[in-house]
């Protein structure tokens, strides 16, 4: 069946799901409170905080290790406060994970910090806090590389 047979037996818009449309049963694990968790660089690279819901794509069974770089704990910190986010949004009367948000919280303020006064600003907002304009100023950070951070 050529595209434009497929557009005219099974229309955008219709309002209903079409009789040709593919049906799946989608699996979403349940997530329990007390759940493992893995470190932070560990999920990072697996795209979870969550073992439990570690479920790999068949093609990519093990993510690759997340490249070094100045700018890898600031990003191993976001995205475990996002998990904890995420999970606090559909359980939030879990203190354990509540008082881990807290503390994930405090060091990503502290290693954000730390980063913007050593290379300056990553957001043209943080900018507006220096003595003068340096948000267009390089390098960049993606182009900062682990022997500069040092």
């Amino acid at each position: 069946m050529n595209q434009e047979n497929s557009r005219a037996t099974c229309p955008d818009g219709s309002g209903t799901m079409p009789s040709c449309a593919p049906l799946a049963v989608p699996y979403v694990p349940f997530q329990q409170e007390g759940s493992q968790k893995y470190s932070k660089n560990e999920a990072l690279n697996q795209g979870t905080l969550f073992p439990g819901l570690n479920l790999p794509f068949q093609a990519k069974p093990k993510a690759a290790d997340v490249v070094k770089g100045p700018l890898t704990e600031l990003q191993t910190l976001e995205f475990v406060l996002q998990e904890l986010v995420l999970y606090l949004d559909t359980h939030p009367d879990d203190q354990e994970a509540f008082a881990l948000f807290q503390q994930y919280a405090a060091l990503e303020q502290e290693c954000r910090q730390r980063y913007q006064s050593r290379f300056g600003p990553l957001t043209a907002n943080a900018a507006a806090a220096r003595s003068r304009y340096t948000w267009n100023r390089g390098p960049w950070p993606w182009n900062e590389t682990d022997k500069e951070a040092e």
